[in-house]
């Protein structure tokens, strides 16, 4: 029966279990390709229609292992390959075509050895066109990474067709999915490169390029990690000019002539404004790995690029109480080490990481402008903290909170990077520690979820009687009519004993409490049957509510009472509605729950809670009760009030 299945579209229609799926598939499979090869014949059809079907049903059929074995026992790899190498599909067969190839092959069947070179330039060709499709794009980097990943004879051929420099131009599109399979193929490439090619001084890549690439952390072996673990020399000269550079710049000006050599006798004192541990030998501070050099080439950058921002915080901070000094070169060492730490600096690519910032892609000196932001961010920190040298760690700690919170949002520039960290100054973490804190730790632990369990029924009732009390009090609701230009109003009111809704028209909006006087129609509590609201109310389903716009419908609401007559509402705004829904449900006995119910539930609860446990602060809360001690073997210490 199963060889005779011949439509292969039928397979997807069924739901067995796994076991019977394997089973299955292996017999449906062996029949349908050995007995019927159509789909075979179909992808080499010249027919355009049946191919594309062919190809759309072959991409999802071949991500089963069964299909695959037996469809590449039949020479399928080869068929598509050469599909691919004559260069006549384009557009969406092209991208089945290529889908169906990479799942095939990652299964593992068949080598990567196998492939011909003249399949590899046609997909590196692919690559290397300006104006290609972005799915045929996408698959065409992940078949060249594969292809490097599996196979060290392919690298040299894929190495030889792709450079890194025309694989940055896939980087700086605004595409997220194109971004990453690019990273994956760069990732691949150096990954697999021989020990002499993988140093940066002898890649023949352009200095902007590997500032892009290291940032990224796309190169494992690359020039932020190089100088993130390069000592400095305290007897190099060039290394050392690089400080000189640093105190000329913060202290001496553009146009001071020969400074260095006139002012050696007050090196020590700059350098102790700069904020170097080191006062004599500030080069010292840089023999550290990591961050080793790295944390020098950031502070240049700073000092050159941004020379305001670098004089103010260095004069600003010089200018300080000696016990409220932020020390400059000490920070910057140290958030530097920071930085790299958070953004894995120098660690294995992990196929299991889904950190991805885009921002990142935006400038050419990406690492360096993340610094200089980050440190700005430091010095501002600092200030609010109102540190002393003695906080400089739970300073450092902050800044790694506000960082680390930051980038989670995802900013997708570094100007937007700079308004998340402008929100998260040192008081938002202040609140944001407290909250989470809150939920996380003692809020958390079985007692305290038991005590939440037994005020909860004391707050809802408190919710309800509130909600019963504004609806004793009433309020006044606008007609739906025909004419726009003239509007008619009606107030509603429960009465004092919770039996009787009272309600009546009037002329105008009322400003104070109507009296049960001037309402001359009323329902009785006992006959409402339920209450809807929005697209279930009557006068929402009527030809004229249509017009109405969609404000108008989240404030209806309608009461249905006997005999199968209504009563309906508009609120005039979102709290009265609340309200009054939640009033309506607490009268037939039923839950309420709007949005300002669980709103008020959590304010309520929060606050009686945190007053019943002011007397604990401070106090860890157990677990588990303590044990009971055991039953004395006599009770003579008793006393004998008799």
């Amino acid at each position: 029966i199963v060889y005779n299945i011949t439509n292969i579209s039928m397979f997807k229609y069924m739901k067995p279990t796994e076991i019977q799926q394997q089973t299955f598939s292996k017999y449906f499979y062996m029949g349908l390709i050995k007995n019927d090869p159509k789909i075979i014949i179909q992808i080499q059809s010249h027919g355009i229609d049946a191919r594309l079907e062919a190809l759309k049903e072959l991409a999802k059929l071949s991500a089963d292992p069964t299909f695959a074995t037996e469809f590449i026992n039949m020479e399928g790899i080869g068929t598509l390959a050469r599909l691919v190498e004559s260069g006549t599909h384009f557009g969406e067969m092209l991208a089945f075509t290529l889908t169906a190839f990479l799942e095939l092959m990652d299964h593992g069947i068949v080598s990567w050895d196998l492939i011909s070179l003249s399949f590899i330039k046609q997909i590196a060709g692919y690559v290397n066109q300006p104006m290609v499709d972005v799915s045929i794009l996408q698959r065409s980097l992940a078949i060249l990474e594969s292809m490097v990943l599996n196979s060290h004879s392919l690298y040299h051929r894929v190495a030889q067709e792709i450079t890194v420099g025309q694989l940055i131009g896939h980087l700086q599109v605004s595409n997220q999915e194109i971004q990453t399979y690019a990273i994956a193929l760069i990732n691949a490439l150096f990954l697999k490169a021989p020990e002499d090619r993988r140093q940066v001084r002898n890649r023949p890549i352009k200095a902007e390029m590997a500032h892009q690439l290291y940032v990224l952390q796309v190169l494992t072996f690359n020039l932020l990690e190089e100088r993130m673990m390069t000592k400095m020399d305290p007897n190099d000269q060039a290394q050392r000019d690089i400080i000189f550079e640093l105190r000329r710049i913060a202290f001496d000006g553009e146009n001071d002539p020969t400074g260095t050599e006139k002012r050696k006798a007050m090196y020590t004192k700059d350098y102790k404004m700069l904020g170097f541990t080191n006062h004599v030998n500030p080069a010292m501070d840089f023999t550290q790995t990591p961050p080793g050099m790295l944390a020098l080439d950031n502070m240049l950058y700073l000092a050159k690029v941004h020379q305001d921002t670098y004089i103010r915080i260095v004069l600003e901070n010089s200018s300080r109480e000696d016990k409220h000094e932020c020390p400059f070169g000490r920070c910057a060492i140290e958030l530097t080490r920071m930085l790299c730490e958070i953004l894995q600096v120098g660690e294995l690519p992990n196929e299991g990481c889904n950190d991805y910032h885009p921002m990142f892609f935006t400038h050419d000196r990406a690492w360096e402008e993340f610094f200089c932001v980050c440190i700005q961010l430091l010095n501002k920190t600092w200030k609010e903290m109102r540190a002393t040298a003695e906080d400089f760690n739970k300073v450092m700690q902050v800044v790694r909170e506000q960082i680390t919170r930051a980038l989670a949002m995802k900013p997708s520039s570094l100007d937007q990077l700079k308004n998340k960290l402008r929100g998260l100054n040192y008081s938002e973490i202040l609140r944001l520690r407290q909250s989470e804190r809150m939920s996380q730790d003692d809020f958390q632990s079985p007692p305290i979820i038991e005590l939440r369990e037994r005020i909860q029924p004391e707050i809802l009732e408190l919710i309800k009687q509130q909600r019963l009390n504004r609806l004793c009090e009433g309020s006044c609701f606008r007609k739906l009519g025909n004419r726009r230009r003239q509007e008619k109003f009606w107030f509603c009111r429960l009465s004092l004993n919770h039996k009787v809704l009272h309600y009546g028209d009037l002329d105008e909006s009322p400003q104070g409490e109507v009296p049960f006087e001037l309402l001359s129609d009323k329902i009785p509590v006992s006959d409402i049957k339920s209450v809807v609201t929005g697209k279930d109310c009557p006068h929402m389903k009527e030809k004229s509510a249509l017009k109405q716009n969609k404000e108008v419908l989240e404030l209806a609401f309608s009461v249905l009472y006997d005999p199968d007559e209504t009563l309906n509402f508009v609120a005039p705004n979102k709290y009265e509605y609340c309200i009054w829904t939640d009033g309506l449900c607490a009268l037939l006995g039923r839950e309420m729950g709007s949005d300002l119910t669980r709103s008020d539930l959590d304010t309520l609860i929060s606050m009686e809670m945190k007053l019943r446990l002011l007397d604990l602060e401070n106090i860890t809360i157990p677990e588990a009760p303590p044990p009971v001690p055991k039953e004395p073997s006599s009770y003579n210490f008793t006393y004998n009030y008799s």
